[in-house]
């Protein structure tokens, strides 16, 4: 009987601790803020054609599935560019850096 007794308790203090740590685990977690990935995932190393009005630039790092790239802004479309490309450090010229 002084065997169960000593079993028992010794189970119960093991299971209080186990809860304890799990509880203080599922604590520390935190659930990620939804974001939309949106990002170049390829580049390009063309000029974009002097006809297309640039509105503004960003330069993205790489951070998979992403890819180091500058990306050029206009009206209507996004443009992933190669930032090694020769011709990016004239068209970023004049034009709005946006920082996130």
């Amino acid at each position: 009987m002084l065997d169960c007794k000593k079993n028992c308790h010794t189970l119960i203090v093991v299971l209080l601790v186990l809860l304890g740590c799990i509880t203080a685990a599922s604590g520390n977690y935190r659930r990620p803020t939804r974001v939309g990935l949106i990002c170049c995932e390829a580049v390009s190393r063309a000029m974009i054609p002097a006809h297309i009005k640039l509105t503004a630039y960003k330069r993205q790092n790489a951070l998979k599935p992403c890819v180091e790239a500058v990306i050029f802004f206009s009206e209507n479309e996004k443009y992933c560019s190669d930032p090694a490309a020769r011709w990016i450090s004239k068209k970023v010229k004049g034009l709005k850096e946006i920082k996130e």
